[in-house]
């Protein structure tokens, strides 16, 4: 008995080869038109408020590496390389470089996005980026982002780098909770790192050091930190407390100004973002 002829597979398969017949002619056309199509300008965006970097120093990238480009053909400029020349550069996260067939060059440089400053014990001053990246200081731009000071070892080669100790992933985990947070971010100015490598959080309000430690269990402190903001601090005070310190699991202990020789600290006792329980005890 013979065999129905599958006129649908031999369809679908005769399209497939118009089209790759097609793609073939297409392809050989723009390398064709690459040969006669000269570069007529660039075009080099710049997204975000933040200025690391210019567009007159992109152009002088450009021209170091690449020499002038307007005029030659754009099979003579060699995308990729202009590509990786600009990914180099320490304020450039991310760059796309194409030509379309009116020769125009078209560049997009995303820059990193810096959300912590570093002052080192070392003097050293650099940035750590939302990739966790260290970045240099601009002479061009000063990120606002919150500042970290104190008994900080993370040395800066220069260029960018990842973190090699876990006090500064830490900082930097605590920077980009805070950043995320429009509460946080208001309140923390700054962090410190202190003898004992426990980092403190600075307030806009109040003269308190709040001892955050380490960032484990960042959110669940963070949230203790917003109940007791929320339930005990308007009946004592903004200033009633030397520090707050979030190190224990689900306490506060606060130490207060006391006009006592004898200190006296107060444990708060934490449960589902619930103030329940309050004592004070000599120290």
């Amino acid at each position: 008995m013979l065999r129905r002829i599958n006129w649908k597979a031999i369809f679908k398969g005769f399209a497939w080869l118009v089209c790759l017949a097609g793609v073939v002619v297409l392809m050989s056309f723009i390398e064709i038109k690459k040969h006669e199509v000269k570069c007529t300008n660039i075009k080099i965006l710049i997204p975000g408020a933040d200025n690391f970097i210019e567009r007159e120093e992109i152009d002088a990238i450009l021209k170091q590496s690449q020499g002038d480009l307007i005029g030659r053909n754009l099979e003579q400029i060699n995308i990729h390389q202009i590509e990786k020349t600009l990914k180099a550069n320490p304020y450039i996260a991310f760059a796309k470089v194409y030509a379309d067939m009116n020769g125009v060059i078209n560049i997009e440089v995303k820059q990193r996005q810096p959300v912590l400053r570093i002052l080192n014990a070392g003097g050293q001053d650099y940035y750590i980026d939302s990739d966790g990246l260290k970045m240099p200081m601009s002479p061009n731009f000063t990120a606002n982002v919150l500042v970290a000071t104190g008994n900080i070892l993370e040395g800066f080669g220069g260029k960018v780098d990842t973190l090699f100790t876990p006090l500064a992933s830490d900082l930097y985990k605590a920077a980009l909770f805070i950043k995320k947070d429009t509460l946080w971010d208001a309140q923390i100015e700054q962090m410190y790192v202190n003898e004992k490598s426990d980092i403190e959080l600075i307030p806009r309000v109040g003269n308190q050091r709040i001892i955050l430690g380490n960032a484990d269990s960042l959110e669940i402190k963070m949230n203790n930190l917003l109940a007791f903001y929320k339930q005990a601090m308007p009946l004592v005070g903004w200033n009633a407390y030397k520090t707050i310190n979030l190190k224990y699991v689900n306490q506060i202990v606060c130490e207060k100004y006391d006009s006592l020789a004898v200190k006296k600290a107060t444990v708060v006792t934490v449960i589902d973002s619930a103030v329940v329980a309050k004592k004070e005890v000599d120290f």
